[in-house]
């Protein structure tokens, strides 16, 4: 397991999911880590139950990525009290599920409001400070649908090319001060993002949720559905000193389904 003992991580959309996989994964290897959700009830509860809470102890914020004055005030409280964020995750994300003929336009804005926009306004947000000090580490949570076609997720997956676009973008621009940004591309994970998906995606494709399931394993060749742990496990390396010649990479983390 990677060494982060003395790092502090900002996890948003780590409440749950991934994002907490993500938290509990940093915070095993040493980094004290501040989960950021928009529940905020739940984002104290992720933060309390992290291990190695010792000094400085892992924190918590309430914070809408989409609002950039909630995000700014977010990150200025960090650095407050912590002095530094040395790993920044963008992963929270959110989707929907329709056929692009009845998708709607609330539908994309939200898509893109949350997964696209988010990220970028958090890490406009840390940037500067990872810039002053000469060295960062930012890592997003794009998909499997930002690199390939993705029927009835045309949104959601037009959100997360974006994210990959710009995580290379920013990959470039940020190499001079020595900030590295990457980001990790799952395929089908273990989520409650995936069991709302396998209900939407039954009831459009004429199947049940567990005929879509199974069709999820068939489409993966190492034979499982993908867990949380496995994306945080690579999240935890390109955090990693091991990571540091490492950027504007797309990871493929699926088990092997990005190639089917």
């Amino acid at each position: 397991m990677s060494n982060l003992q003395g790092k502090v991580a900002v996890v948003t959309g780590a409440a749950s999911g991934i994002g907490r996989s993500i938290a509990v994964r940093l915070a095993m290897s040493g980094a004290t880590v501040v989960v950021c959700d928009l529940n905020g009830e739940a984002a104290e509860a992720t933060a309390g139950e992290l291990p190695g809470s010792g000094s400085p102890r892992h924190g918590f914020a309430a914070v809408d990525v989409t609002d950039k004055d909630q995000v700014q005030a977010t990150v200025r409280g960090i650095i407050g009290e912590y002095g530094v964020i040395d790993i920044l995750c963008n992963n929270a994300g959110v989707s929907t599920m329709n056929r692009i003929e009845n998708l709607t336009e609330k539908e994309w804005d939200f898509n893109f409001d949350v997964n696209a926009k988010g990220v970028f306004l958090f890490t406009q947000a840390v940037f500067p400070y990872m810039k002053a000090r000469g060295r960062g580490k930012m890592i997003n949570t794009a998909s499997m649908a930002g690199k390939r076609a993705t029927p009835l997720l045309a949104h959601y997956a037009a959100s997360k090319w974006a994210v990959v676009g710009f995580t290379k973008s920013a990959a470039v621009e940020f190499a001079p001060f020595g900030v590295t940004v990457n980001c990790v591309c799952p395929g089908f994970v273990r989520t409650g993002m995936q069991d709302r998906e396998l209900v939407w995606e039954a009831e459009l494709r004429g199947m049940t949720p567990q005929e879509v399931k199974d069709e999820y394993v068939k489409l993966t060749p190492l034979g499982r559905i993908q867990e949380p742990e496995d994306v945080a496990k690579s999240v935890c390396f390109l955090a990693s000193d091991e990571a540091d010649f490492i950027t504007g990479e797309a990871l493929d983390v699926t088990g092997g389904a990005h190639l089917l």
